[in-house]
């Protein structure tokens, strides 16, 4: 049977107990150091005290030290990782191979979106290697994935929403070009989301200080079952830099959707445990995002007409990098102290809208009041002063009341238990069972009294022992199995139950198995003899992992040597075909190659690589 696995992010400690009780089958949280995110570091208590609580509902905790690592940073990460490994952590996501020439525990191993994995024969190869899953590029369309199923059985991880890079991830050497903080050690300085100004060789000028690189947020919502029968078997949320209202909410709507697919298919379950009850409507648009885009799930999408590219066509976001929120409508009148919008939707007093003014800039304000006027128009009288653009499309990207709502009790995960009580000759047993079939029996000596109500008797041995509310349990039903009616206090049977659940807790915590790493395979031979600085080796460790693999020559990455005139990104995504210039759709070019784009004083070029269809930007 096929296990799905609901993966979210955990900023903190906080935010992955948050995430747990909202549904998710697994988080991943960034180690003390060494994470792809250093700005999101935890300490070795919190995820231990993050996988005790995980666990409970067999969910795991996925530890993320996805950076490359220098000669002198290997010794504390092999550390580290036994750290890691006592404070209970299901897996460790991992970029740098040398990870791999350590003497670590038998901590599973997952290959990170850093590592590049885009192809059957690189996924395979980490398969053997000793990899329990890969984390395939974001790029890859539905009938990539599925090609790399067939020919592989390690498990998959595909991204579901959050935000993209426009980069394939690992393949992004800008920032450190740039100002020597490196996306692969944790500190991108995030060049894909400034504006440039694209200009051909002549110094024409095609377009003006918009954000060619940035692109919007993924959403892949739509296509789950989908993603499903393509054989990936964890869907990933990103943001571990998101916050706690982010995390509920998104994780909320994929928990929902997803259980939705699995009532109807009993050849699937999900991997942990736990009925999650959600006590709010989760909506993806309040919550941080650049718009939406599916990204290339159905591949490139070709020959659409420039006219019939609207605002929701395409993959970057040109405006801006900011997060625009739900789409409000138009503003269709104002005046000194109040502005009006063509809506049907409610707006509240202390929202957050915004929109794009005359100058190409976001313009954001608070509102002050907001009355509506009829069913189609809500005049809103803002909290500061604004000048606002003629037939502005407004958004909200802060809901008050949504916020709220966040703020209070949003979900409640329970598991279910059987309960049985029955008397025996020198009192009284009960025995508690889980999902899992976990089993706990106690005796307990007691006098017996014969009940007076019978009716009473008994359905208050079914109320006592129901009340599992501060617990993780809820009970699916209480047996009830006397030779006679018994009188039997509350109290004591709140005491029976309480001493049955705190066991029934420690026995769990003790049956909790976590998986293994995967065995090396013996003749393991890497899919290339060469390697480029693409391999984003920067230590001695790596370097001897791929030739103990039959790499011959194996250059140093990026970081520990620049190279003169390579590619700084590497990119799917391409600017030509965004804009409706794609040679490969029979469009004559208007200007002289190459494209240069450029921030302020920073200048790169573009090459075009039409058979890979492909865009390279260099350093101009």
């Amino acid at each position: 049977m096929q296990t799905i696995e609901l993966l979210s992010p955990a900023k903190n400690l906080e935010t992955g107990i948050a995430a747990i009780n909202h549904g998710a089958d697994a988080v991943y949280i960034g180690a003390p150091m060494f994470s792809a995110r250093a700005a999101a570091g935890n300490s070795l208590q919190d995820i231990e005290e993050l996988a005790r609580y995980a666990h409970k509902y067999r969910s795991k905790v996925l530890v993320a030290l996805n950076t490359i690592l220098t000669d002198e940073q290997l010794p504390v990460a092999e550390k580290l990782i036994k750290q890691i490994y006592e404070a209970g952590a299901d897996a460790l996501i991992v970029q740098d191979m040398g990870v791999l020439m350590l003497d670590i525990p038998p901590i599973a191993l997952h290959a990170s979106t850093q590592t590049d994995n885009r192809t059957v024969e690189k996924v395979k190869f980490l398969q053997d290697a000793g990899f329990s899953r890969v984390v395939l590029a974001r790029e890859l369309t539905l009938k990539q994935v599925k090609r790399i199923k067939q020919q592989t059985d390690v498990e998959l991880e595909y991204f579901i929403h959050g935000a993209l890079c426009v980069s394939y991830s690992g393949q992004c050497y800008i920032s450190q070009a740039m100002t020597g903080r490196s996306a692969n050690r944790g500190e991108c300085a995030q060049y894909c989301r400034l504006p440039y100004t694209l200009t051909d060789a002549s110094g024409k000028e095609l377009v003006r200080n918009k954000h060619l690189l940035s692109l919007k947020d993924l959403d892949m919502s739509e296509h789950l079952e989908d993603i499903m029968n393509a054989g990936v078997s964890t869907f990933k949320i990103e943001g571990r830099l998101k916050s706690i209202d982010y995390v509920k909410n998104i994780t909320s709507l994929y928990r929902q959707k997803i259980d939705a697919i699995l009532e109807g298919r009993p050849d699937v379950k999900r991997s942990s445990l736990g009925n999650t009850k959600i006590f709010f409507t989760p909506n993806p648009e309040k919550s941080f995002r650049r718009n939406a885009t599916d990204y290339f799930i159905g591949g490139r999408k070709w020959n659409v007409k420039q006219e019939d590219r609207g605002e929701d066509f395409g993959l970057s976001q040109l405006d801006t990098p900011k997060s625009l929120g739900e789409k409000l409508g138009k503003l269709v009148g104002a005046s000194r102290n109040y502005i009006d919008i063509a809506t049907a939707i409610d707006i509240n007093n202390g929202d957050g809208l915004c929109f794009v003014d005359a100058s190409g800039q976001l313009t954001g304000f608070r509102v002050n009041s907001a009355d509506r006027l009829n069913d189609f128009r809500v005049r809103v009288y803002p909290a500061d002063k604004v000048n606002f653009a003629k037939d502005a499309v407004v958004y909200r990207n802060q809901d008050h009341e949504f916020n709220k709502t966040l703020a209070g009790k949003t979900s409640e995960r329970k598991i279910p238990i059987d309960i049985q009580f029955a008397e025996i000759d020198a009192g009284f047993s009960i025995t508690m069972t889980d999902d899992e079939g976990i089993s706990v029996s106690l005796s307990f000596d007691a006098d017996k009294q014969p009940a007076k109500n019978s009716e009473v008797a008994q359905r208050n041995i079914v109320n006592q022992l129901s009340k599992l509310g501060n617990t993780i349990y809820e009970a699916t039903g209480v047996e009830v199995s006397t030779r006679s009616d018994w009188f039997i206090p509350s109290s004591q049977l709140n005491d029976w139950r309480r001493i049955v659940i705190e066991k029934l807790d420690e026995i769990r915590e003790k049956e909790y198995k976590r998986p293994h790493r995967r065995e090396q395979k013996e003749g393991l031979k890497f899919p290339e003899t060469h390697l480029s600085y693409l391999g984003n080796v920067i230590n001695a460790k790596a370097e001897a992992f791929y030739k103990q693999f039959g790499v011959e020559e194996v250059l140093p990455g990026f970081e520990a040597k620049a190279g003169q005139d390579v590619p700084l990104m590497y990119c799917k995504y391409c600017i030509k075909h965004a804009m409706g210039w794609c040679p490969r759709e029979g469009h004559e070019a208007h200007f002289e190659e190459p494209l240069f784009i450029q921030h302020k004083d920073e200048k790169f070029k573009l090459e075009f690589d039409c058979k890979k269809c492909e865009m390279l930007v260099h350093k101009a």
